[in-house]
């Protein structure tokens, strides 16, 4: 006991100074690793890390704009600002800057994700959904759900944003989902074809010589963002996609092909070579690019508004570290990129403005509607090998041994191991019409078609190598596998408003889930195939279906249409992909930006996130 408090001790004075090892330490302290190794594991550390760089990041304001009581002088001038650092943000704050005249400013209300070892480690995302590096957000009441839930809806509060708490799925939609979208805004730029090379250009795909099938040249290789299959994949999950084929859902080498994505394979994912998650920060905010002296990048800078002229021009924003903080302006002397803070800007629904006393700026009725999200139901099965690594979340001396040594192998010998593992490590998209999968006669009901094409999915299945609660906050006291249901493509529509005009403040988000009837019988259907999978070999043999257990699900297959239906309402969860609040269509069909995402109406703006996509994609959005 008191030399391993000792060496706890000398450990603590030896991290003092190393923000990344403190971090480590502190994540390794909440999983519950064994005090007795804690010094080793820092020592260990160490060796491994050399002292980290000084922070490029701007963290003074000044440094960057005026305070508002100051008027002595005039606003500091970018070219352009960008208002938020998530997934979209990063990318663009690094490829305009990539032009040295172009004086670029990125304002992001957390800091950075590269020192939160949960967030670089792929199976430590789970851990920061509720934390200071995500937003406390909640639906409003679900009034089609069971009892009228309030659903937790984690965003990411750092650079990168949901690119740096995601379960890293390197899967973007059907092609025809991107068709869809150009012929809806009669611009050829948005087809697949056109589209496709934009995301060749951002990826730096690492062949496997277990994947042959994959057709690099259908894959980028030159991009800053990594993607492969370096993550941890269970033998339970490369079974269920032999269990998917074995009941009629075909294979399918590379769910970003131009041939569409309806199969079942494993997924590629954003983790490097190290073992690492890939974020928009990690690759495109490299040290190189913060030392670009035409780019500032502001963290913990929270922004309350964006300013305009008398022509409805955007010239700038207004931000603080804080509430209670000083106010900051900069200007902009050619175009503001938001993903956010438009009603608090006084653009949106004039009613909506009026009701929280802010100033009409420009009344656009798009602003905040549409809004749509992928909603999913898990079930979970007692693991019949007892190989699932639920050791994470530790409960007993021997599962903090294990976890010890899960974490040695992860950092140290770089092997992947049970922390390299992404959760979702195979994947199938399946249609709710499809005659093989779910017969006219044991399923009558023709539900519409909300999908992209004959080739488009509008239900994902997903089997994770570990069960687990809601948001995977805890694990189940035994050793678990399980399987999802997701509707891809809901005709279920919600809304974003404001709560108040205070800044700081969260939005009222209402999603609406499940309020058109077909959702339902969409999810439903999934469900259903799920169960069959479970039951199917060789995933059959991963599962104990004999065991009894008020919390698992062995026995839900028994449970009626109408049983399920209400199990569905009482257990459904986001995905964590809600899109669409700003979207790009036409102003009269509550558009809010064009085809070049401007915003209607307003100059020198423009919207760059995942809030413009005319429908949401069915697949996964990185958001």
């Amino acid at each position: 006991m008191a030399s391993g408090y000792k060496l706890g001790t000398m450990a603590a004075i030896l991290v003092a100074g190393f923000p990344h090892l403190r971090a480590t330490l502190s994540f390794l302290r909440r999983a519950g690793a064994l005090r007795g190794v804690l010094g080793l594991v820092a020592l260990l550390i160490v060796l491994r890390y050399r002292r980290s760089k000084a922070s490029k990041h701007v963290k003074d304001l000044s440094i960057i704009g005026r305070r508002l009581i100051d008027e002595r002088y005039d606003f500091d001038e970018f070219d352009i600002i960008v208002i938020g650092g998530g997934t979209a943000g990063c990318v663009l704050a690094s490829r305009l800057s990539e032009d040295p005249r172009v004086r670029v400013l990125l304002l992001e209300s957390g800091g950075s994700a590269q020192g939160v070892p949960e967030s670089r480690t792929p199976a430590g995302f789970t851990s920061i959904l509720r934390s200071k590096y995500g937003y406390d957000l909640y639906t409003e009441p679900q009034a089609f759900l069971k009892d009228g839930r309030k659903l937790f809806w984690p965003r990411g509060r750092f650079l990168g944003g949901c690119s740096s708490i995601n379960a890293q799925m390197a899967q973007y939609g059907c092609p025809s989902d991107f068709d869809q979208w150009a012929e809806f805004m009669h611009d050829d730029t948005w087809s697949w074809n056109k589209f496709r090379r934009y995301f060749n250009k951002f990826e730096k795909y690492s062949a496997d010589p277990d994947y042959p099938q994959v057709d690099p040249t259908h894959r980028g290789s030159e991009g800053p963002v990594r993607i492969g299959y370096f993550n941890t994949i269970a033998q339970s999950s490369k079974d269920f996609v032999k269990a998917c084929v074995n009941v009629g859902i075909p294979y399918t080498p590379d769910f970003n092909g131009p041939n569409g994505t309806l199969g079942a394979s494993r997924v590629l994912t954003y983790i490097d070579q190290n073992r690492e998650r890939v974020s928009s920060e990690s690759a495109y905010l490299t040290p190189n690019v913060l030392a670009r002296p035409n780019l500032k990048v502001a963290i913990n800078s929270h922004v309350t508004r964006i300013l305009f002229d008398t022509e409805k021009r955007a010239v700038g924003v207004e931000y603080a570290n804080s509430e209670n903080g000083p106010h900051y302006r900069s200007r902009a002397r050619k175009e503001v990129i938001l993903s956010w803070i438009l009603m608090l800007s006084g653009i949106g629904p004039a009613e909506h403005l009026k009701e929280h006393n802010i100033a009409v700026v420009h009344d656009l009725a798009g602003v905040g509607a549409n809004l749509v999200d992928h909603p999913v139901i898990d079930i979970s099965y007692k693991d019949a090998t007892n190989s699932s690594a639920n050791y994470l979340v530790p409960r007993t001396l021997a599962d903090k041994l294990k976890l010890f040594k899960a974490l040695l192998h992860y950092k140290f010998l770089r092997s992947g191991g049970p922390l390299a593992t992404n959760f979702a490590e195979t994947i199938a998209f399946i249609r709710s019409d499809d005659p093989t999968l779910f017969p006219p006669s044991q399923y009558p009901q023709v539900l519409e078609d909300s999908t992209s094409g004959a080739g488009a999915p509008d239900v994902e299945l997903l089997c994770t190598s570990i069960g687990y609660k809601p948001h995977a906050q805890s694990l189940f006291d035994v050793p678990t596998r399980a399987l999802h249901a997701c509707l891809l493509k809901p005709m279920s529509r919600g809304e974003v408003l404001l709560k108040s005009a205070n800044p700081f403040d969260l939005p009222s988000v209402n999603p609406n889930y499940m309020k058109d009837l077909d959702d339902l019988q969409r999810l439903l259907r999934g469900l259903r195939l799920c169960f069959r999978i479970a039951q199917t070999e060789p995933l059959a043999s991963h599962l104990d279906h004999t065991l009894e257990h008020a919390e698992l699900d062995h026995r839900l297959h028994l449970k009626s249409d109408e049983e399920l239906t209400e199990i569905l309402k009482s257990r459904i969860e986001t995905l964590y992909h809600p899109t669409s609040s700003c979207r790009m269509a036409p102003q009269e069909q509550y558009g809010v930006v064009d085809a070049r995402l401007r915003v209607y109406g307003l100059k020198a703006l423009r919207i760059c996130d995942a809030s413009i996509f005319p429908w949401i994609v069915s697949g996964h959005t990185v958001c």
